[in-house]
């Protein structure tokens, strides 16, 4: 069983960094196909960011494209979302989530498939940033 577990949320000001973690428990890290989500408060959850299996490929939800950065290091099973210019509409439980499966449009990652939580078969419990005026 996969287990990913999150770290690095906080207290965050307008204009501030963060970066979170998730360590992933298996050595099959570089079989999975790694994405960060969030879910504000009453909300459903929506995609921020993914990454392929050796990092070359990411994407990103428009509301934080330019601002977040995910990436891996396979070496640790790390998985991390550095976010900067954070801004009150970024206060929301992340969590990362691993799939292993390969879905492919035009011989690249289907985005449809790995922007959606439902993809998914692996998600940590999350961890809480929240905006500090």
């Amino acid at each position: 069983q996969v287990q990913l577990v999150e770290s690095g949320g906080g207290l965050v000001q307008a204009g501030g960094s963060l970066r979170l973690s998730c360590t992933f428990s298996r050595r099959t890290f570089h079989d999975y196909v790694m994405a960060w989500f969030r879910q504000p408060p009453g909300q459903e959850r929506e995609f921020v960011a993914a990454i392929n299996w050796s990092g070359s490929r990411t994407y990103y939800a428009g509301s934080v494209k330019g601002r977040f950065i995910i990436s891996r290091d396979g070496s640790k099973n790390m998985v991390y979302l550095q976010m900067n210019s954070l801004t009150p509409e970024d206060t929301d439980v992340y969590g990362c989530a691993g799939d292993s499966s390969r879905h492919y449009l035009n011989g690249i990652l289907d985005p449809s498939y790995y922007t959606n939580g439902a993809s998914y078969d692996y998600w940590g419990q999350g961890t809480q940033v929240t905006f500090s005026s």
